[in-house]
């Protein structure tokens, strides 16, 4: 390979963040775009009154409530690094699709809100990345406000998680008396005000200021010491090959909000976050991403970026080699061969095209239809598939239909165009073929039938069908339609397969025991 794409594969860093709702991921993402170069102002979730909107919430929906429903690509370059941030959904209703990101990313920061500390969605998410073993990051927030002791905060870290940590820097003081960071690694102090051009103050050999400043008298300052003498006696040691392993995650303590500590983790992460990382393919080889052979994999697919060009894009994780726009792939599933000329990269709802990729970067092909969430894409005469991404049983289910039967047209259209995008998924009874959606979370039906509304103009009626056990058969040839009652409707998928979705639990061990040649399995 020659030297110049080793250097631009090695420069890349492809990561997830993630964390429970409203602990501040959109606002850091805000934030590391602003240092990157890519926006000259950072808008925060919260700015909706004002009308400044954060550049990875592009949805009307999101603009609206204020939250991450689709996952973002954003890329911009800093320190000599080839960025690419991957904006996941907070919202615990779209974990599947936050859940298939985390299958395209190298590293996850995991944002914890210091007040609130380790929060559900975050247990979730982060198990996800112990389960994948790949490498986490952690930014504490809002050290701004009054939270939690930041001691008893590494403590909940590592018994919760069950995963050892390393404090990068120290909070001096918080909330309103936050007077900045003690820096461990860089061995320095960062004011939180400063008030000069010196927002960083040197540390001796004996961890104390190494210049006067008035901070040195405050109980806040002394504090921080002591509990950085602790940390360094009994903590646990910096080990690159830890954090590389996703054993040991790096701390890190700031303000996202007033954009505090913010610049000092970016730097600090992009020197320890790995580059692109090998994949497994589905007969268990290895594919390096400085390989030859071009190769990606499509995990996410958004109907709709631009409403006006009704466009639809599939987003590829770019495994290994070179992309050149105008080059033909391979899609395995297919057996077809698809030259791509209509490419782009994003920044949340800017794009442009892109002629040139490489191993880590993530590129969006515009989509009539042809390609799958799971799909892998591969040049010339290759033909290997990587492993299956991950699907969700869903939990809740509705009929739905248009309102007008005249939009019935746009009305299958937009069904299907959204259902590919896996937040939803597709049903259909056997004879009646009447419409049934199935969904993980309340949300995603809500954001269904806005867009359907917004973006196909189309008033769907839903009813509600409340929970289901879903389950798939594995002997479908066995499945008599006599078995299927009011307690076990029997409905195909997208896909064509046999579907049974049970009352409850109880109504499908009757059924089993009923009916024990019938082998039933679930997805995740």
């Amino acid at each position: 390979m020659q030297k110049n794409t080793h250097d631009e594969i090695t420069s890349r860093r492809t990561f997830a963040i993630i964390s429970h709702p409203d602990a501040g991921k959109t606002t850091i993402t805000e934030k590391l775009l602003y240092f990157g170069g890519a926006i000259r102002d950072a808008g925060t979730v919260k700015g909706k009154k004002s009308g400044k909107f954060a550049t990875s919430d592009w949805m009307e929906i999101e603009k609206q409530r204020g939250i991450s429903v689709t996952s973002s690509v954003l890329q911009f370059d800093y320190d000599g690094k080839r960025v690419n941030i991957l904006d996941t959904p907070g919202h615990e209703d779209f974990s599947e699709d936050t859940y298939r990101t985390l299958m395209a990313v190298d590293a996850a920061v995991m944002m914890v809100d210091s007040a609130k500390g380790i929060e559900p969605q975050t247990i979730k998410l982060f198990k996800v990345c112990k389960m994948r073993g790949i490498p986490i990051f952690t930014f504490i927030n809002k050290m701004d406000r009054q939270g939690k002791e930041p001691l008893e905060l590494m403590e909940e870290l590592e018994e919760v998680l069950e995963i050892q940590s390393y404090a990068m820097n120290w909070p001096i003081g918080m909330g309103k008396e936050f007077l900045g960071i003690y820096d461990r690694f860089n061995k320095r102090v960062e004011l939180a005000r400063p008030e000069d051009d010196n927002r960083f103050l040197p540390i001796d050999e004996d961890g104390e200021l190494a210049v006067e400043h008035s901070m040195t008298e405050t109980s806040y300052y002394k504090q921080a010491v002591e509990d950085v003498m602790l940390l360094n006696e009994a903590g646990n040691d910096f080990d690159e090959e830890s954090i590389a392993k996703g054993e040991l995650t790096p701390v890190f303590f700031g303000s996202a909000l007033t954009n505090f500590g913010v610049q000092t983790f970016l730097e600090t992460f992009l020197q320890f976050a790995p580059p692109p990382q090998p994949r497994k393919t589905r007969e268990g080889d290895e594919v390096d991403p400085e390989s030859e052979l071009f190769s990606g994999f499509i995990f996410k697919i958004q109907a709709n970026m631009n409403p006006a060009h009704r466009d639809r894009i599939a987003f590829v994780r770019i495994v290994s080699g070179e992309f050149e726009r105008g080059m033909s792939v391979n899609v395995p599933r297919l057996s077809k061969t698809f030259k791509l000329t209509q490419t782009t990269q994003f920044l949340a709802d800017d794009r442009e095209t892109v002629d040139e990729a490489v191993a880590g970067d993530i590129i969006g092909l515009y989509d009539t239809g042809n390609y799958q969430i799971g799909d892998t894409v591969v040049g010339g005469k290759g033909s290997f598939e990587f492993d299956a991404l991950p699907q969700f049983t869903p939990e809740l289910f509705v009929r739905v239909a248009a309102k007008n039967v005249m939009k019935s047209k746009q009305f299958h259209k937009g069904i299907l165009q959204l259902v590919q995008e896996g937040a939803i998924q597709y049903y259909k009874t056997l004879h009646t073929e009447e419409v049934i959606l199935g969904a993980v979370g309340q949300l995603q039906f809500e954001v269904f039938e806005h867009r359907m509304k917004a973006e196909y103009h189309v008033d769907v009626q839903m009813e509600t069908m409340g929970s289901k056990v879903a389950r798939w058969i594995e002997n479908e040839e066995d499945v008599k339609e006599s078995m299927a009652g009011q307690r076990a409707l029997l409905v195909k998928d997208r896909h064509e397969r046999k579907v049974f979705l049970f009352e409850n639990e109880f109504a499908m061990r009757w059924f089993h025991d009923k009916y024990p040649e019938i082998r039933l399995y679930n997805l995740l």
